[in-house]
């Protein structure tokens, strides 16, 4: 069964840092573009980065995580990564990668076809 499963959330301190993995069973991620997006309560999902691993490997952003979020991908393991620092109470949401098979999906949900069941992040002030 094709299926994206993240892990590595939990709670820090502000300021702090984690790392979220997301890693694939069943299919390559490097015939991918993968997205990493979050949904705060009470709040739309959002989207927060996005590797086009089919596509040179090119990245993007959301502006309120650039320069603090960093995305990559690691074939040998079939795992992205999202490391998170400097962390502030405003990251606090559940986060969730997504698969698309769009060179340059962005942000735009409709465009991604596999998504996993989210990991929470939870930053205390």
């Amino acid at each position: 069964e094709r299926q994206l499963v993240e892990s590595g959330g939990g709670l820090v301190q502000a300021g702090g840092s984690l790392r979220l993995s997301c890693e694939a069973s069943e299919f390559t991620l490097d015939d991918y573009a993968i997205g990493w997006f979050r949904q705060a309560p009470g709040k739309e999902r959002e989207g927060v980065a996005c590797i086009s691993i089919n596509s040179l490997g090119a990245t993007y952003y959301a502006d309120s995580v650039k320069g603090r979020f960093t995305i990559s991908s690691d074939s040998a393991s079939n795992t992205v990564y999202l490391q998170m620092n400097s962390l502030q109470p405003d990251d606090t949401a559940v986060y969730f990668c997504a698969a698309s098979r769009m060179s340059a999906p962005a942000f735009n949900e409709i465009e991604y076809d596999d998504w996993g069941q989210g990991t929470q992040v939870t930053v205390s002030s």
